[in-house]
């Protein structure tokens, strides 16, 4: 496993524990809205930042997706 998707794993995971909603919805929700991929790609910058940086994105990426 390349460290991209290792880190997109833990991402996601990290990210539904903060949500409080399962991965497995967390999973289906970013794939219904075609954002894995986008998610995935930004690995260069969300594993800099602090991970609240990344939620944040990962929460403003879906609201524009489910509000369009």
């Amino acid at each position: 496993m390349n460290k991209e998707m290792e880190f997109y794993i833990y991402l996601i995971e990290k990210y539904s524990e903060y949500k409080n909603v399962s991965t497995t919805d967390i999973v289906n929700k970013l794939e219904k809205l075609e954002l894995t991929d986008y998610i995935y790609s930004m690995y260069e910058m969300y594993h800099i930042e602090a991970i609240e940086n990344a939620f944040s994105d990962i929460d403003r990426l879906i609201n524009e997706k489910e509000n369009n």
